[in-house]
This record gives structure tokens, C-alpha cells and sequence, in this order.
């Protein structure tokens, strides 16, 4: 039986808690705060207020 000369490496999953997604959901975040700021202050008016 032949033997591969490279054996490739495994790639983790791209899923779940990882630092990478962490960081991509808090500048999202961050940048739909600043957005919710802007459209208060341009309406006068809280956007969340009953």
C-alpha cells in the first residue's frame, strides 16, 4: 500500500466561541451603538424610550 508524501493538516471548525467571531460580534456591536447615538441625536428624541 502506497503512503501519501504530505499528509495535509485538519482546519479547526469556524464555529462557535472562538476569539475570531468574539471580536467580529463586539465590532458589529460597536458599530450599532455609535449608529443608535446618531439616530437619537439627529431625532432629538430616544429611540428606546416607551
Amino acid at each position: 500500500m502506497l503512503e501519501p508524501s504530505i499528509i495535509p493538516k485538519r482546519k479547526l471548525p469556524r464555529y462557535g466561541f472562538h476569539t475570531h467571531t468574539e471580536k467580529i460580534n463586539g465590532r458589529i456591536a460597536m458599530i450599532g451603538f455609535i449608529g443608535l447615538v446618531i439616530l437619537e441625536f439627529k431625532l432629538r428624541h430616544g429611540i428606546l424610550v416607551w
